[in-house]
């Protein structure tokens, strides 16, 4: 069974905090038995967590044992951080994943030097200049390089621990996990962190009908004015409500389904990925 172990501390966001141990404890093997075994460690027996306090059962010394560590976001930037989680982030040889502006705590530990890493869009801007030996990326969900895996702030969480699920067992038992949370499935990584424009209209005047169009031929060798005719516009006002309504472009939306069509396709039949380039509508 993998360790999960969750780093609490004084100052930690609650919500990011309850996201992991969520998500990776409710994940179930075909068999029905748990696929991660999750704990909560920190410096301290209890830690203040904004309005409340919490007691932890584990100390410091899980993080060694950990096969993941997650660090979840502080809620005061400028609030000193125990020595002692430091030095412990920095020895551990486990896969890192920090959520929101946990991305602080690894760089603090020197864990993020030299790698590409998101955080939460209005922290970016300050871990690019407090650190600017790391990629800092403020338009993504989350990010993976490596062993370390960062995440924007709050739902972005549930993404990157449902991408964890998905890449350690599957899709199939990350679907069943997602349910379980009652959870869609995850968003992708390179999704914007925000759509800074007004909620789309009603699906009769939406994407809806496109969209369910394309997921029927993602086999097609579709480009950008086939998309466009089907939908009776120019490429320039696709592209334009396109982005509105989802945050991406419509040929990177096709792709991403795409994949995530193959990938099932492999997880879950006999087809060799021959097959599936050929013909993604197996």
């Amino acid at each position: 069974m993998h360790d999960v172990v969750v780093l609490a501390y004084d100052g930690v966001v609650p919500f990011d905090l309850s996201v992991p141990v969520e998500v990776f404890g409710r994940v179930r093997l075909a068999d029905g038995r748990p696929a991660y075994r999750v704990r909560v460690c920190a410096a301290t027996d209890e830690v203040r967590a904004g309005a409340v306090g919490l007691r932890v059962p584990h100390d410091l010394t899980a993080l060694a044992e950990a096969g993941t560590v997650v660090v979840p976001g502080m809620a005061d930037l400028d609030e000193a951080v125990d020595v002692g989680i430091l030095e412990a982030l920095s020895a551990t040889a486990a896969r890192l994943v920090s959520i929101c502006t946990g991305a602080f705590l690894l760089a603090a530990a020197g864990r993020l030097g030299g790698r590409r890493a998101t955080t939460h869009w209005a922290a970016a801007a300050e871990l690019a200049r407090r650190c600017p030996d790391i990629t800092v990326d403020p338009d993504v969900l989350f990010v993976e390089d490596g062993p370390v895996l960062t995440s924007a702030g709050a739902a972005a969480g549930l993404d990157l621990c449902l991408h964890i699920v998905r890449s350690d067992h599957g899709a199939a038992i990350a679907a069943e996990t997602a349910r379980s949370c009652v959870m869609p499935l995850e968003r992708a990584g390179g999704q914007a962190q925000f759509i800074a424009h007004e909620p789309p209209p009603p699906a009769e005047n939406g994407l809806q009908p496109l969209l369910a169009w394309l997921a029927d031929n993602l086999h097609r060798p579709l480009t950008l004015a086939d998309i466009a005719a089907h939908a009776a516009m120019s490429t320039r006002s696709l592209s334009r409500h396109f982005r509105h309504q989802t945050g991406t472009t419509p040929l990177r939306w096709l792709n991403r389904q795409r994949i995530r069509r193959a990938q099932q396709l492999l997880e879950r039949t006999d087809q060799p990925v021959e097959r599936l380039g050929l013909d993604g509508s197996s």
